[in-house]
């Protein structure tokens, strides 16, 4: 496709990807999940948000493509644009499927050399991690209920690859459990995630309170779920802080 293909996209994740693709004025729309890079993306339209987004100004936009994913957004709403327009749905449940869809999106838009060389450097990448010892965590997304991430989502294969083993890694997508539940999993590490939920330092102290001697840290949730582009800043700091916690 030409350099006057317009995209929406609705994965705040992909999104940033399409910028560092150099394809910043086909952009057309955006969630208002999709912060990054902020100068820039503080540019494109809004279209809502990835569960609730405004089909009728999509419609309007009337891109040639559509970027849109399987577990972010509704199948009804897929349903209803793919009539009249094109869609890449993608389904990443693992970093090796992220980066497969980092290269599908460079093939679709006449980015094929950028994408290949953005994912040959998170290769090299991934080459660091540090040969550390099994660490066994309990990743935290939500609370009220209290929720996880299981064995078949992009987190688990993140903190997988460096060699921290999912406590919740028997259940599926994103089971919800209790704090008492999680003192018989006995993990090593307990990981407070900033986003979706925004766990805080008193989140902190609530786990310590039920779970006397628990190890528990606030971490930045876009080193561990977002993938695309900001893989490779997140995997630097990841590389850093599996030797910290060793």
């Amino acid at each position: 496709m030409s350099d006057s293909l317009t995209i929406v996209s609705l994965v705040p994740s992909l999104t940033e990807l399409l910028f560092d693709l150099d394809l910043d004025d086909q952009i057309r729309g955006r969630t208002r999940f999709c912060i990054h890079p902020e100068q820039k993306v503080s540019k494109v339209p809004i279209v809502g948000g990835t569960k609730n987004p405004n089909l009728e100004k999509i419609l309007e936009i009337a891109p040639d493509l559509i970027i849109a994913s399987r577990e972010e957004n509704r199948k009804e709403d897929i349903e209803i644009l793919e009539e009249s327009c094109d869609i890449l749905l993608t389904d990443i449940g693992s970093v090796e499927d992220a980066l497969l869809v980092m290269y599908e999106i460079g093939k679709c838009t006449d980015r094929e050399e950028k994408a290949a060389l953005l994912i040959e450097k998170i290769r090299d990448e991934m080459e660091q991690i540090p040969d550390e010892p099994v660490q066994r965590v309990a990743y935290f997304i939500w609370r009220d209920p209290w929720m996880t991430i299981g064995h078949d989502t992009y987190i688990h294969s993140v903190l997988n690859l460096w060699n921290l083993e999912n406590v919740y890694g028997m259940d599926s997508r994103y089971p919800k459990t209790s704090l008492n539940e999680l003192s018989e999993k006995n993990p090593d590490w307990i990981l407070l995630s900033s986003e979706p939920y925004p766990f805080k330092e008193k989140h902190q102290k609530e786990i310590e309170k039920v779970y006397p001697g628990a190890r528990v840290l606030l971490v930045d949730g876009e080193w561990f779920s977002w993938y695309g582009s900001r893989m490779l800043p997140s995997f630097r700091k990841l590389n850093a802080f599996r030797k910290a916690i060793s």
